[in-house]
């Protein structure tokens, strides 16, 4: 693949999740009076306010001074992402108010609007860019806190704009929506990040170690480590073999080592987050 190809497809999914953002919040959010935090709720806030202007035109005035910010912070690949994609959702905010929008009660509205834009804007940040506005601040934050979920910072940063929502629209019921609503939304977007790396640590107590150790790497093609293991109860030093594998492995993973050593102890933990040969590679824009 050329670099020019890697290039459009980069663009293609910031387009794609800036797309399904906008698409929940014009159908599920907006209508309800509800929103996802970040800048684009305080715009709406703003355009309830003001009484002129729309939504993604204030969204696109005020992620200006953040973009600069942000390119200093994060770099140039981040700034030229999160121009597509302010762009791009901008833009798809205005255009899908052509869509005819369906009747909700204000709870499905806040759970279909928060799965759509957590699913959008977890693909963003998966090319390592943003939708500028809020989530260059959430990005930027990620890079002071790193052992946070960016899901869970951006959620802490949006309650506040639920509180606003609330008191704008005089409403406690929609600020309350708004809560679901970026509850879920900082789920789905750990949903998304995360997913490539849904992986689980095994470690297996077996007289027959070697053995174990060997079809992991054979079958699985997967490293194994042994760590220093002794009974309490009998006091008999062992091996315990230590090895990480991706989810769809860990059935296999149990056939083999069962296969190898009836009586082995298998104690399989989730794991967040796996870097490393096999698995993902840690770079400065990972989150």
């Amino acid at each position: 693949m050329n670099k020019h190809t890697r290039f459009l497809l980069w663009a293609a999914r910031l387009v794609l999740g800036s797309a399904l953002f906008a698409l929940g919040f014009d159908l599920f959010l907006e209508p309800n009076g509800l929103n996802a935090g970040g800048l684009t709720g305080l715009a709406m806030v703003l355009v309830h306010l003001l009484g002129f202007g729309t939504v993604g035109l204030i969204t696109a005035i005020a992620n200006l001074p953040l973009f600069a910010i942000g390119g200093v912070k994060i770099g140039r690949r981040f700034l030229l992402g999160s121009m597509i994609g302010m762009v791009s959702l901008a833009g798809f905010i205005d255009l899908f108010t052509a869509i005819p929008v369906p009747e909700t009660e204000p709870l499905i509205g806040a759970i279909y609007g928060g799965v759509l834009c957590g699913t959008g804007l977890g693909i963003v940040f998966v090319t390592g860019a943003s939708t500028g506005g809020s989530d260059i601040v959430v990005r930027l934050l990620k890079l002071r806190w790193q052992d946070v979920p960016i899901g869970m910072i951006n959620m802490c940063f949006d309650a506040v704009v639920a509180v606003l929502t609330g008191l704008v629209f005089q409403d406690i019921s929609r600020a309350l929506y708004s809560g679901i609503t970026i509850y879920i939304t900082g789920k789905i977007i750990d949903a998304v990040v995360y997913r490539f790396d849904d992986s689980r640590v095994a470690l297996i107590i077996s007289k027959h170690h070697a053995q174990v150790a060997q079809v992991i790497g054979k079958e699985l093609g997967r490293g194994a480590t042994y760590l220093h293991g002794q009974g309490v109860y009998t006091g008999e030093e062992t091996r315990v073999v230590l090895t990480a594998v991706k989810k769809q492995q860990l059935a296999e993973l149990k056939r083999l080592v069962v296969q190898a050593d009836p009586d082995a102890f298998i104690i399989v933990q989730e794991a967040h987050q796996v870097l490393g040969d096999g698995f993902s590679r840690y770079t400065k824009d990972s989150l």
